[in-house]
Parts: structure tokens; sequence; C-alpha cells
């Protein structure tokens, strides 16, 4: 599966140095994350509802990756699973995971490591190999092996764990939910992306 292998805003533009300068400014500008619904399409463009109630015109790269979310359940999250953990920080150390992204094999090396999240405020991202899974008394504790370092990701009932898909292009329709990791801004203002993540069966990918 080819799409298997292949896994990793601006104003509007005047004449002359201006027009030269809006197109610098874009090709600068740092890729964006967009979290929301697929309003209509636009011609060969999405119109895209994010979360804060604003509309942004997304345009897919010439053979883009769709991923499809589905739901998951953390008996398929094994010792030896690449997975990606959103999580909040807790006093010992340690992670309460938010949610569970288990990659496919493909997919090994996405993202690998410990850093800031913006799904929610303080929150944190953990990319890696699950070396052991543990059940305690607050849940069930990962210990996800990164390439410079360790983690405790504890998984409470309440945490969301969804399973990465190949996605297909009929899925990208008005009602699905969307994430896209890194958007790159155009200097029309709208937004160009070479992968976009869908939720399967209604559900939203939790980013």
């Amino acid at each position: 599966m080819p799409n298997d292998i292949r896994w990793y805003m601006a104003g509007l533009i005047g004449l002359g140095l201006c027009f030269g300068a809006a197109q610098a400014s874009a090709q600068e500008a740092k890729p964006v994350r967009v979290r929301g619904t697929i309003e209509r399409l636009d011609g060969g463009s999405f119109i895209i509802k994010t979360r804060d109630g604003s509309e942004v015109k997304v345009r897919l790269t010439e053979k883009p990756l769709i991923v499809a979310i589905k739901k998951a359940a953390l008996s398929d999250v094994k010792p030896g699973s690449y997975v990606g953990a959103t999580g909040m920080p807790l006093p010992d150390g340690s992670q309460r995971a938010v949610e569970v992204h288990i990659f496919t094999e493909a997919m090994r090396g996405t993202g690998d490591g410990h850093y800031g999240w913006d799904l929610l405020p303080q929150s944190t991202m953990t990319n890696g190999n699950v070396e052991q899974s543990v059940v305690g008394t607050d849940g069930q504790t990962l210990t996800v092996k990164y390439k410079d370092g360790v983690k405790k990701v504890i998984v409470t009932p309440d945490t969301q764990i969804v399973l990465y898909t190949p996605g297909e292009a009929s899925e990208l329709k008005p009602g699905a939910k969307i994430f896209i990791g890194a958007a790159k801004p155009q200097p029309d203002g709208s937004l160009q992306t070479p992968r976009i993540n869908v939720g399967r069966d209604g559900i939203a990918p939790p980013m």
C-alpha cells in the first residue's frame, strides 16, 4: 500500500515589491495545525470550520496522504506497539493520557520524542515504542521509550484510544471531522497540506 509507505495562513497580494514581499512572507510562515469539520467543497478546496468557529480554506497537494482514524481499545495497545500519547503532566513526571494513538507499523518513528502540544493548556505529546504495560491502581501504565528518553503514561477509563489506518478520498466530505498537523500558508490566505487525518464512523481525530 503506497499510502502506508509514504507516512511523514497570509494577506491580499499587491503589486511590485509588495507582491514579492507577501510571497516571501507566506513561504517563511510556519506550518499550522487545523482541527475542525469539513463544511463544504469549494472547487478543489475544502472549507473547514475550525474548533474556534472560524473558517479556513484547505487544498490538498497532489497525491496526498489520507489517514483514517477509527476507535480502538486498550487491548489493542501491546508491548512493541508504536504510539502517540497526548497527556497532562503529573507531579511525579509521568503523564496522564488524554488520548492514545496507535500507529501502523509503517508509521513507526513518526514524531518520535516528548514535547509540548496545543490540544489543551500544558498538554504534551509522547511518541515512542511501548516497552511495557502494567495494570495499577490509577489505571494501566505504559512505559513509552523514545530516542531521548522514557515516559510513564497512565491510561485511564476516560482516555480516548484510536487506531490509524489508510483512508480514502471519499471520506473527505461535509460533516467529516479532520485534523491537519502541518498545513502550509499560501499567498492567497488559504492553506495547503500533503496529509489530512479524517475521523471514521463519526469520531473526531482526538489530537
